[in-house]
């Protein structure tokens, strides 16, 4: 049943826009699958949800990406069409992007697992990057941006 809910889960909040666990619930019930909200918040912890934001400008629950996936490549790519700007103060890394896509992009960092890199903060537009000391934080950001 566990595995059934959690594919369901995926192919909801892949083709509707689920702001809240709540309406997640009453999509699992109108699919016949009663759960309470403890159930979907665990859920949402195992399946790693994010909220990005959806097309009404409002947030959503989104599937990450994935980890395999992802290439220094194509996190340089995502981030340069999101950023706005960078700052470093000694071995911490603040990186601004577009509202929104902080959580993707800092999950794509952490799937880089950069070595230096101690630890990473996502909110809407902000990443904060924990780096071991100042020069991983300067090598974070060049492979990151380049020459910054």
């Amino acid at each position: 049943m566990k595995e059934q809910r959690l594919m369901r889960i995926r192919e909801l909040v892949s083709q509707f826009e689920i702001e809240t666990q709540e309406e997640l619930v009453h999509a699992l019930e109108q699919s016949g699958l009663n759960v309470t909200q403890a159930t979907i918040s665990r859920d949402i912890k195992e399946l790693q949800l994010i909220k990005v934001v959806g097309s009404n400008g409002r947030y959503k629950y989104a599937i990450p990406y994935v980890a395999s996936a992802i290439t220094l490549d194509g996190l340089r790519r995502k981030l340069a069409d999101v950023f706005v700007s960078q700052a470093r103060a000694k071995n911490l890394v603040v990186i601004k992007v577009l509202p929104g896509n902080a959580q993707a992009i800092g999950a794509m960092i952490d799937s880089m697992n950069y070595q230096g890199l101690l630890g990473t903060i996502a909110g809407d537009d902000t990443i904060l990057l924990v780096c071991a000391d100042d020069p991983d934080a300067v090598r974070l950001l060049d492979a990151l941006l380049g020459e910054h």
